[in-house]
């Protein structure tokens, strides 16, 4: 995620339902304002990552995945995965939240923590593919939720992969977000998702 993926963006956060807006940002969210727009593309790949999965023949985006590295510990970052209402359940936000691991492990980040909304059951099964899910009641109808990100959350066979996604977190491959044709759709900004704090 860039900068410049701002229209990108909002154009793929255009295309959500309702509901997938919803479990994002645990509030009706009819359209990205420029403030969140700068908040979720601005990114420094370090204290905030954000990883972006794309459709190879048309270049559509997915999903993303994104980190943001708590300020009281460094050990700690709380974690959003949102995948596009016609992939989910099909096993992208797992190979999403995976990736997202591996990055903040590269990075020093042990922890992951987030708000996930009570009835979101998928999520909440999302998140016990990656390991054990602590769970405490929260206002609003929603739980927060904490796990320790495992040492190897790709497994052996992925190491290649991570690498590529390293680079990529450090600028040394081009945006992926925009259409081969220019048309500047781009990853869903909202699914089945745990929310950070900093998006609400």
């Amino acid at each position: 995620m860039r900068g410049e993926d701002k229209a990108g963006l909002a154009a793929g956060f255009e295309r959500l339902s309702e509901l997938s807006r919803y479990r994002r940002f645990l509030s009706p969210t009819a359209r990205l304002t420029a403030t969140q727009l700068a908040y979720l593309t601005e990114v420094d790949h370090h204290d905030h990552e954000a990883l972006v999965a794309v459709e190879p023949s048309s270049r559509h985006g997915l999903g993303v995945a994104r980190y943001v590295r708590s300020s009281e510990d460094p050990d700690e970052a709380e974690a959003a995965v949102a995948v596009a209402d016609d992939w989910q359940r099909r096993g992208l936000g797992t190979l999403l939240l995976r990736r997202l691991a591996a990055r903040a492990r590269e990075e020093g980040i042990t922890r992951f923590t987030g708000l996930v909304l009570e009835s979101n059951e998928p999520v909440r099964h999302l998140l016990r593919t990656l390991g054990d899910v602590q769970e405490r009641a929260a206002p609003g109808g929603t739980i927060e939720v904490r796990l320790q990100i495992p040492e190897d959350p790709l497994g052996e066979d992925q190491g290649r992969l991570a690498g590529w996604m390293g680079a990529a977190a450090r600028g040394l491959l081009g945006t992926r977000l925009h259409g081969a044709h220019g048309d500047g759709r781009a990853p869903a900004a909202g699914a089945d998702a745990i929310a950070p704090r900093g998006e609400r």
